[in-house]
């Protein structure tokens, strides 16, 4: 098969906090995102008047959307991977009504991509939430949360019914394991104990907001979305093999539970084993029966798994923490580049729930300079997406059934991690740094044109 289906939707994703800035404009609260100025891994610091901060403005997404989505239109996207900010509609999220700026702006955002017949795929929690509800009720460390999640969930599927037939609960939800703080609203020092505590409360609140979405938008699908950590063992040591079995259920779980509507048994027993009591009540395993339509995840990288020590202690010294694999090159940043390992990911999850899937997240960070011309000659990242796609379209001649690509940040924005905008994924240059000096401008990278090839012959111009 040289080509994707005709029903493939093609396209890019972008995050609220990442992209849009204005983070106080028209009523909107403060996030935890905007308390953490040095990005998911980063302190927690308290915001005080005349402070800013790179996210603050981002890539003003907010102000520019209807250029920034011509310029989608023009390389033929389907489909935009967008978030709500959901301090937008409760700025600080415990509020009985919405506020309706935030809904009027999302509005005419869907209505915009409409008018270039571009799908939105909306996420509904993209490594954000209220500021409000971490200080007041301990995030989701609160069952509380679950009730004013549900409330914000049921508001925008009301509010956008006719406009948005394609959502995700929460984003990477597995990342709450690595950064409590952006995943769930809890300090970097809480137990175990209590970071699954508070991750049950999401799941929970996820299977809520399927439901509600099933009643309100009878023809809407909803999926969940994991980070696609995908694991091997360093050797065929039968222990290192039963290692990365491990690792694997680690962030598998939370698919298990979102698409299973249970929790599987070798998670009750790593609780047993690590003793941890998580409160779980009957209403709580009913709701959970609402499971997922589709599963989307995130793919960058996998990494290797083993049960030497010394290893295992020499690759904690690294950024990622992860026992490199020997047989792969890296990326600037240190993350291992593996094309296959997108197939192996998709037949593994296909194989194990038989749902529609769907890679709302895969591409290359670099620092891109312009040339003497100002084009960013990006051969690097066109290389590096081709490879991906050709591994994706031979899972879906595997017989697995991939509903479309998103490529992470089709347009330059602040980076998750360390929030950076040095580290560039996008097929579009904004002109700014790190510092928040530049004109904003945008440009076409050289991958613009590649990528913009891709979808028009659906995949056929991929170099195998």
């Amino acid at each position: 098969m040289k080509t994707f289906p005709d029903d493939f939707l093609w396209g890019g994703a972008v995050a609220a906090n990442q992209v849009e800035g204005a983070y106080l404009e028209d009523g909107k609260g403060l996030s935890t995102s905007d308390v953490q100025p040095q990005g998911v891994f980063g302190p927690v610091v308290e915001r005080v008047a005349g402070d800013s901060g790179i996210k603050d403005v981002a890539i003003d997404f907010y102000h520019r959307y209807p250029e920034d989505i011509k310029l989608f239109a023009e390389m033929g996207f389907s489909c935009l991977r967008v978030s709500i900010a959901w301090t937008r509609i409760f700025p600080n999220g415990d509020e009985q009504a919405p506020n309706e700026a935030g809904l009027a702006y999302y509005d005419k955002l869907f209505d915009e991509l409409a008018a270039h017949n571009i799908t939105p795929l909306v996420t509904l929690s993209h490594y954000e939430m209220p500021w409000g509800l971490v200080k007041q009720y301990g995030g989701w460390g609160s069952r509380q949360t679950i009730t004013f999640f549900e409330r914000y969930a049921r508001t925008v599927f009301a509010r956008y019914r006719e406009k948005v037939k394609l959502w995700l609960t929460f984003n990477e939800i597995n990342m709450s394991l690595h950064a409590p703080m952006t995943g769930v609203g809890l300090p970097e020092t809480s137990s175990k104990g209590e970071v699954y505590q508070a991750i049950h409360h999401q799941l929970v609140a996820s299977a809520l907001a399927v439901k509600a979405c099933h009643e309100i938008i009878p023809d809407a699908r909803i999926g969940n979305m994991l980070l696609g950590g995908l694991m091997y063992p360093l050797t065929c040591k039968p222990e290192d093999v039963l290692e990365a079995l491990q690792e694997n259920r680690a962030w598998q779980f939370f698919g298990d539970v979102q698409c299973r509507g249970a929790y599987p048994g070798y998670m009750l027993r790593f609780f047993r084993d690590n003793g941890i009591q998580v409160d779980i009540t009957d209403a709580d395993r009913e709701a959970l029966k609402s499971t997922v339509d589709f599963i989307s995840f995130s793919y960058y990288m996998t990494g290797c798994v083993t049960t030497d020590e010394e290893l295992n202690h020499q690759a904690r010294g690294n950024i990622l923490s992860m026992v490199p694999n020997p047989h792969l090159a890296s990326s600037e940043w240190g993350w291992q580049i593996d094309p296959v390992g997108l197939r192996t990911l998709l037949n593994v999850l296909w194989d194990r729930y038989q749902k529609p899937l769907f890679i709302v997240e895969n591409g290359l960070g670099a620092k891109d300079k312009p040339d003497a011309d100002g084009v960013v000659q990006d051969d690097y990242r066109i290389s590096y997406l081709n490879d991906h796609l050709v591994q994706v379209r031979e899972a879906i001649d595997d017989g697995v059934e991939v509903m479309g690509y998103t490529s992470w940040g089709p347009i330059d924005l602040v980076s998750a991690s360390k929030a950076e905008l040095s580290k560039r994924y996008g097929f579009i240059y904004v002109d700014r740094d790190d510092s928040g000096k530049g004109t904003l401008a945008r440009s076409r990278k050289k991958s613009f044109h590649w990528y913009k090839e891709v979808i028009a012959t659906k995949g056929a111009s991929l170099k195998a």
